[in-house]
């Protein structure tokens, strides 16, 4: 009877075995699950809370969800994602430093993991110390109802967070108005139909706040009468899952303040009315911050506060004019993953490419004017400035401005040195006499963690280097200036020191700040994140001056090809374009994003182009037609668009380097008769030699230093990429 008994027991044993793994999932219960961090990086998360998702291996039960960090349960946080298995949580309560997320089933099996690192909302995570002076600016700050966001709650500037509502008036379509409280709409509000075709009132809710000791806004469509609360598993009903990172204009001045405006209002941004929700920060406005490298930091802060606000969007795009495309550029690139597009007008690679063309016009014009004044022709001057005239080379000139510290400094007609927000107090200022230890308004200084310091002044070091350049070398060759006047203005032209004073040796940059340069992508590369994205140059330029010089948006294209091969996932278009841009770009990228296949991210970029993806330019006609065709660098009409819009170069380029401008500090060859027009003489080479004792650039060769991107660098706190900040003797 026993006999026939053990065999049933067994047998019940393995009924209630095959039950329970059916109630919890087989496979969940002896499969370790996975945590990933989908706000951000699990070691770079911020303000205390991140959104996670913890997947299992097959279906379970939310009820046998266990979920603890440092010993307290948040599996109440947790819901059930699209995907089988796998729950979306937001995680809040973080402490700073590390903190450990488990996960498991109450009814047993493996048991799985993450470390999560956390930050202070205020930063700084990876951009290094702070910078000081820094000068609060909230209590200035205009919120969407024309209140103020109030004064700062702390020394570090933060505001409390603000959420309100506005909406688009029947009555004035082009001005948003405060929604009153309650449940009852006013009767003007307007309607919108989103780009997933969604018909909804046209309601924003913007938030407004701090992060990274900025001002940060968000915005997307929502209806407090009709729709909940937004949160990462239940977004607002208006959104379209797409969301833009928009960012400022300038730098001139951008230093040491937080910022009391952004350069642009999300509120009239067209694409809010497709469903597009945005978002933005003081500190990505670079006539707030000139500092790309800080932007970066801030747009990564940014954008985890609208996923653990909103949810993880479908995809990011980038976009900005100005100083806002150079910002949209290089935090793309230099932060892979953060951007998934970008789209730009009036393109510049980088804020520090404008600066540094601008001390060789500095340098060349200081040349013409004062140094050899009546040397020259007109027509001599500008052909060796590159630039389409001489208003054009001296508004290029003037843009050193951004490198002087010296307040009120005589120098060439327009040059305004030492540019400052009014919000910084006097008493701060640099001065080289007055205030030797004050805060120095320079690209250079903005940026010190980056470029390092020079422990004997506390000067930022620089990498501006002009040893072994040959000005005017095109124009010699050309026949434009004589032998004479080529070594003349080679012998004479001199550089600049760490106060932009002019002095008779060229200026040697700081090789290990040359190197950081790089590293950082404050000189953009092109081999990181922007090698697999769409990228659309929307290209606006003015070659008779304002600096926006068409040779930028070449410079950019270049650098793409030196370093990707090719640029097929750059689309350039010439002059203004309206709504025909954004319907380009949007069905690129749905394209892109949608493609579920295996290929590589930069193949599915370049098949993903449309039809309009082609590079052109729009006639002058009205209504303007697009001419599509390819876009040469070249200021003769060798095709109908440079006919249209011709481009001119600038002082470097003429000195016989790269279009794509990136090269810091030239290596150098030495002087080779071959390389000159047979009227230099014996006795010019000798002189030749004289002058460039080390020897001359050697184009054809990488710069000093010259290093890919390092993506996703730190200068600290965060140990992930550390790139040692460096202090001279």
């Amino acid at each position: 009877m026993l006999a026939r008994i053990k065999p049933a027991r067994a047998r019940s044993s393995a009924l209630v075995g095959a039950l329970l793994a059916a109630a919890i999932g087989t496979a969940g219960a002896q499969s370790t699950p996975t945590i990933t961090a989908l706000s951000t990086d699990a070691s770079l998360v911020t303000g205390g809370d991140v959104l996670l998702k913890i997947a299992f291996g097959s279906r379970v039960s939310r009820d046998n969800l266990q979920v603890s960090v440092a010993g307290r349960d948040v599996s109440n946080a947790f819901q059930p994602a699209a995907e089988p298995g796998a729950f979306v949580g937001l995680v809040t309560g973080l402490a700073n430093g590390k903190n450990v997320v488990e996960a498991s089933l109450r009814a047993g099996g493996a048991r799985g993991s993450r470390e999560i690192t956390n930050y202070p909302i205020t930063g700084p995570v990876i951009s290094g110390p702070w910078q000081q002076p820094f000068i609060c600016q909230t209590t200035d700050f205009e919120l969407p109802d024309g209140s103020k966001l109030g004064p700062p709650l702390d020394a570090n500037c933060s505001a409390r967070t603000v959420v309100q509502h506005v909406y688009r008036s029947t009555s004035d379509p082009k001005t948003m108005k405060p929604l009153p409280k309650g449940r009852e709409l006013p009767p003007d509000v307007a309607s919108t139909t989103t780009s997933d075709g969604k018909t909804v009132h046209f309601i924003v809710r913007v938030e407004t706040g701090t992060i990274n000791r900025g001002i940060y806004q968000n915005a997307v469509l929502h209806d407090p009468t009709v729709d909940p609360e937004p949160s990462p598993v239940a977004p607002p009903r208006g959104w379209n899952r797409r969301l833009i990172a928009q960012h400022g204009v300038g730098c001139p001045s951008g230093w040491y303040i937080q910022g009391g405006r952004f350069g642009v209002n999300i509120l009239d941004n067209p694409q809010l009315a497709d469903g597009y929700a945005l978002f933005i920060n003081t500190l990505n406005h670079p006539t707030n911050s000139c500092n790309a490298f800080l932007a970066g930091e801030t747009t990564m802060m940014g954008k985890e506060r609208f996923i653990e606000t909103f949810g993880v969007p479908f995809y990011t795009i980038s976009t900005g004019a100005s100083g806002g495309a150079y910002t949209s550029l290089q935090v793309a690139d230099a932060f892979p993953g953060l951007i998934d597009g970008v789209s730009i007008r009036a393109t510049f690679p980088d804020a520090l490419s404008i600066a540094l063309a601008g001390l060789d016009a500095r340098l060349l014009m200081h040349y013409f004017t004062s140094t050899n004044p009546g040397g020259f022709t007109e027509g001599q001057q500008v052909a060796a400035s590159g630039y389409s005239e001489l208003k054009a080379f001296l508004d290029a000139a003037n843009q050193a401005q951004r490198t002087d510290p010296v307040p009120d400094r005589a120098d060439l007609e327009g040059y305004q040195s030492a540019r400052w927000n009014p919000a910084v107090p006097q008493a701060k200022r640099y001065h080289p006499t007055d205030n030797p230890t004050g805060a120095r308004p320079t690209i250079f200084d903005a940026a010190r963690n980056v470029y390092g310091t020079d422990r004997s002044t506390g000067f930022a070091l620089r990498p501006f280097d002009n040893v072994g350049v040959q000005y005017g070398l095109n124009a010699l060759k050309a026949g434009a200036i004589t032998a004479a006047q080529f070594l003349d203005l080679n012998e004479r032209i001199g550089g600049v020191d760490q106060d932009s004073n002019y002095v008779a040796r060229r200026t040697a940059g700081d090789t290990g700040a040359i190197k950081r340069t790089y590293q950082a992508g404050l000189m953009l590369g092109g081999s990181g994140g922007l090698a697999s994205i769409p990228i659309f140059d929307n290209g606006t330029s003015n070659e008779a001056g304002g600096y926006h010089y068409g040779w930028f948006h070449f410079a950019l294209r270049e650098r793409l090809r030196q370093v990707n091969g090719d640029a097929d996932n750059m689309v350039m278009w010439r002059s203004v374009s309206g709504s025909a841009a954004d319907q380009m770009f949007a069905a690129w990228m749905d394209a892109y994003k949608s493609d579920s296949s295996t290929a590589a991210a930069r193949a599915k970029v370049i098949r993903a182009k449309p039809r309009a993806g082609v590079d052109g330019c729009y006639d002058g006609a009205t209504p303007p037609a697009f001419i599509a065709e390819a876009l040469v660098f070249s200021r003769k009409p060798v095709s109908k668009c440079t006919a249209l819009y011709p481009v001119y170069s600038n002082v470097r380029h003429e000195a016989a380097g790269p279009l794509a401008a990136n090269v810091l500090k030239c290596q150098l060859k030495p002087v080779d008769a071959h390389d000159y027009p047979s009227s230099l003489s014996a006795a010019d080479l000798m002189r030749l030699k004289h002058i460039f004792p080390t020897g001359v650039c050697d184009w054809t060769k990488p710069g000093v230093n010259q290093v890919p991107v390092t993506t996703w660098a730190s200068f600290g706190p965060s140990p992930k990429n550390l790139i040692a900040a460096e202090t001279r003797p």
